[in-house]
């Protein structure tokens, strides 16, 4: 049985899915370039989904002057 795939993703974990370090990532959300986290409990988590829409295009951030 394969393992289900992630809804949402530690700030290492979505790094590593994006292909940088946690510093650029942590920058790039900082900036607003990256959605922002969410709270579950006491934790953040990215929702992947909203990672692959912005990578798409599908979900334009206010901010697109960034320079990526």
């Amino acid at each position: 049985m394969t393992r289900p795939a992630p809804i949402a993703a530690t700030e290492r974990t979505a790094a590593q899915l994006l292909d940088m370090t946690k510093a650029e990532f942590r920058r790039l959300v900082d900036a607003g370039a990256l959605p922002p986290p969410v709270r579950v409990g006491d934790m953040e988590r990215w929702r992947v989904d909203d990672l692959r829409r912005m990578l798409s295009g599908q979900a334009a951030r206010p901010n697109e002057d960034i320079d990526l």
